[in-house]
């Protein structure tokens, strides 16, 4: 018997929810692969990940996933693996992360409503045998709505809420407060007070090392770099953000209190609405934010890669030009640092080693 994980946001959450998951497990056996943790997750991609970006992706835009209890129209859940493909024009990084993350990646798929969505994850619990913990790395899950900085609050609410309409006892765990742009890092700790963290071991975020070597994560990059002692400031794709003593902290709540915080959330469960585009409303109506946009304010244009995705930079070339983007910033992600060299997320690999680096995130301050 074992819990259900869900990557409350989708996207590079599945990395930060293995890292909790060995938190919240520590001490238990890892190799046998028969226990390896049972992670949901968004196909919810960045749009230079998934061209078509715009909401999460379904069952219906992959080949090669398994189906388990007839699948998402069945009644079950469909799960990944490293044959599973994106049908084109779409992509995601969850095939590959399915090969190179110790853990069971399994598809939420909330294309035909908050009901399925919630029969989904009831299935995907049952399997697991135990109860739900819900990981959200950044802590946007907690919005009060309002907050200036936040960009993305729809799928985290979709997520209470299913959970919530499960009936399955189910905790929330906020992952670095304030990594992930959204919102503060001090009012996160003032919603989050009462509640004692734990604080992940460099062992628990070594997990997660071989799929955060290529992946653009930011938010679990972020986190996994503050569990290996990294302090000061850091220049992402979005916005500059602190890593402080407080970041690496792995902080539990029930999920009622969750939900008392989010007012999309408490709404979904209210009005129940019947589809996803209808649930999206809910989340605009309240937010502000169009719930199913992607983040296209951010995209930011790039020259093609060279010939077979080799960097051609030089270190010293390469630096120069990353401190001027780092805009004064202790660090910068991999993530911005490909963009501001005019590559792809793909030419993160190579732009390490070209950079002599291995750490999640790159250190520019002497």
């Amino acid at each position: 018997m074992s819990d259900l994980y869900i990557a409350a946001g989708g996207g590079g959450d599945p990395l930060g929810t293995l890292i909790a998951a060995r938190t919240l497990t520590a001490g238990a056996e890892h190799t046998d692969p028969a226990r390896a943790p049972l992670i949901a997750t968004y196909a919810w991609e960045r749009p230079e990940v998934d061209p078509a970006a715009g909401g999460p992706l379904g069952e219906r835009d992959f080949d090669g996933l398994v189906h388990h209890g007839g699948g998402v129209r069945g009644g079950g859940f469909a799960a990944f693996t490293p044959a599973t493909r994106a049908r084109p024009p779409a992509g995601s990084t969850l095939p590959a992360l399915a090969g190179d993350l110790p853990a069971r990646l399994l598809l939420l798929d909330p294309a035909r409503g908050l009901s399925c969505l919630t029969r989904q994850i009831g299935s995907m619990a049952q399997a697991a045998g135990g109860r739900i913990r819900i990981v959200d790395i950044g802590g946007d899950i907690l919005t009060h709505g309002d907050e200036p900085g936040l960009c993305s609050p729809f799928g985290d609410a979709l997520t209470l809420a299913a959970c919530h309409l499960t009936g399955i006892p189910t905790t929330v765990h906020i992952a670095g407060p304030g990594l992930d742009g959204e919102i503060g890092e001090q009012p996160l700790l003032e919603r989050l007070a009462g509640h004692h963290p734990l604080v992940p071991d460099r062992e628990a975020a070594a997990a997660a090392a071989r799929a955060l070597a290529w992946h653009p994560s930011e938010a679990s990059a972020l986190w996994a770099a503050a569990i290996h002692g990294v302090r000061g400031t850091v220049r992402t794709a979005r916005a500059v953000v602190h890593l402080t003593d407080a970041s690496p902290g792995l902080h539990p709540l029930p999920l009622r209190e969750a939900i008392a915080h989010n007012p999309v959330a408490r709404a979904l469960v209210a009005e129940h609405p019947a589809t996803l585009d209808g649930a999206a409303d809910v989340s605009h109506r309240l937010t502000g934010i169009p719930g199913l946009a992607s983040e296209r304010s951010i995209r930011t244009p790039h020259r093609a890669s060279p010939a077979g995705g080799t960097v051609f930079f030089d270190r010293d070339t390469a630096m120069k030009a990353l401190h001027a983007a780092a805009d004064g910033a202790d660090h910068i992600t991999l993530r911005h640092a490909a963009r501001a060299l005019g590559l792809t997320w793909r030419d993160i690999p190579a732009l390490r080693a070209v950079l002599t680096t291995d750490t999640p995130v790159l250190r520019l301050i002497p």
